[in-house]
């Protein structure tokens, strides 16, 4: 229990400064982060701030769909956001193109890592995608057709609100999948279980675990 726990924290960590990256790449990031860094600049906040409220908010959009959260759900919420806020005030800006190219590279594989070992340790889904499994759960919907919905609805959200949308949002769609296939059997501690990621979401694996990518 205590080595999940500490994979977990460690892993939320991780993400929050893949977060930090892909700010300070300025390239371009996956389609939650695009979100968030158009409400933060809008509402001007911090993104670490923009991404705990709107873990929040999404959480209780759990609440019609009868979704549970587990305490990986409710670290996720708040972890993730207080990380990439201590990143932020340590990683400088770059102007190099090579330079902020090299930490977009970076942090799509730091930000697989991560999930895989938060995932891995299974104490939940995140927000985001409990949303997408309580959606499946109550409707019957395509779980790629929820999942695609979400994804370009916040991602053509937060570009109109003006977060940044490019070459590692592309990058993002189709490293994330792989890499994560790679990294999750090295941190996975549930054998007898299957875990979904990206280019898996079937309705057998999301029904036996409900463990998928945030």
């Amino acid at each position: 229990m205590l080595r999940r726990l500490l994979q977990l924290y460690v892993g939320l960590a991780l993400y929050g400064v893949s977060t930090a990256m892909f700010v300070r790449a300025d390239l371009g990031a996956d389609p939650w982060n695009v979100f968030h860094l158009g409400v933060a600049n809008l509402l001007s906040m911090n993104i670490g701030l923009v991404i705990i409220a709107v873990g929040v908010l999404v959480l209780l959009a759990w609440i019609p769909l009868r979704q549970r959260p587990g305490f990986g759900t409710l670290s996720n919420v708040i972890m993730i956001g207080l990380a990439a806020d201590a990143a932020l005030a340590v990683i400088p800006g770059f102007e190099s193109l090579l330079t902020r190219s090299g930490l977009l590279v970076a942090a799509v594989i730091l930000n697989a890592l991560a999930t895989s070992l938060y995932i891995g340790a299974g104490f939940g889904a995140g927000p985001r995608d409990g949303l997408m499994t309580g959606i499946h759960a109550r409707t019957g919907w395509s779980v790629r057709t929820i999942r695609t919905a979400i994804e370009v609805s916040v991602l053509l959200s937060g570009w109109l609100l003006g977060g940044t949308v490019g070459v590692g949002t592309v990058l993002y769609a189709l490293a994330i999948g792989p890499l994560i296939q790679i990294c999750l059997p090295w941190f996975r501690h549930l054998p007898q279980s299957r875990i979904c990621v990206r280019n898996e979401p079937t309705r057998d694996c999301l029904l036996t675990t409900k463990l998928n990518l945030d």
